[in-house]
């Protein structure tokens, strides 16, 4: 009777241990299906990704727009179909791994691969950002500098270089705030820096313009007596 119970014992936990072992191979063979099938999509998507950009010739007019001069400057090929299409990429990889990770279990990782995949928006936008951020200030500073030249007035190299780097410091903090990125602290520099204006234009008047305000003062006490 205790061989019997013995062996029962040992041939139920031989089966659970079978039916274990070939339920958790299943699942591996399942994940890797999956993440093979993913590879493949993601690849097929980010080509045609690539081919449509390239068909619209996306890289000519942002040339066009005065993009390609600072992408020369850093030494990187102005190529967005490359771009777009490795996001795309990566977007529908993240995907698969995402479900290869749900029929593994492996439910930590998941989360972050969820995670990820609710930043990469973000990563867009901040990048469409930073590029409209650039085209405005370009197509600013040649206005500026026209108009000043035009009023025969000096500096406007300076002037129309100073309007370029303000807006495109501000795309910068925009493109932060949009990832996410030291929101508080860059909340704080902004802020700092129109307090400086502000006290620096008060100052300025102060000491600059005060006559003038006192005579500006005293014309108008006079007209309202």
């Amino acid at each position: 009777m205790i061989i019997q119970d013995w062996a029962s014992v040992i041939i139920g936990s031989l089966q659970n241990l079978w039916v274990g072992t070939m339920s958790t191979i299943g699942n591996i063979l399942g994940a890797l299906v999956v993440l093979l099938i993913g590879l493949i999509v993601a690849a097929g998507l980010g080509t045609l990704v690539d081919r449509l950009i390239k068909v619209i010739k996306l890289d000519k007019a942002l040339a066009g727009l005065g993009i390609q001069e600072y992408f020369n400057r850093a030494g990187i090929s102005l190529n967005s179909g490359k771009f777009f299409g490795k996001l795309v990429y990566w977007f529908f990889v993240v995907v698969f791994l995402l479900a290869a990770s749900d029929i593994l279990g492996f439910y930590s990782l998941s989360g972050f691969l969820r995670d990820t995949l609710l930043y990469i928006p973000n990563v867009v936008v901040a990048v469409l950002i930073m590029l409209a951020a650039v085209v405005i200030a370009n197509v600013l500073k040649k206005l500026v500098q026209a108009s000043v030249k035009s009023a025969q007035l000096h500096a406007s190299n300076f002037l129309g270089s100073l309007t370029w780097w303000a807006v495109t410091m501000f795309g910068f903090f925009a493109a932060l705030s949009q990832l996410g990125v030291a929101v508080q602290i860059i909340n704080a520099v902004v802020t700092g820096f129109v307090a400086m204006l502000a006290i620096a234009g008060g100052i300025a008047f102060g000491l600059g313009g005060k006559d003038y305000a006192s005579h500006l003062i005293s014309k108008l006490r006079d007209h309202v007596e």
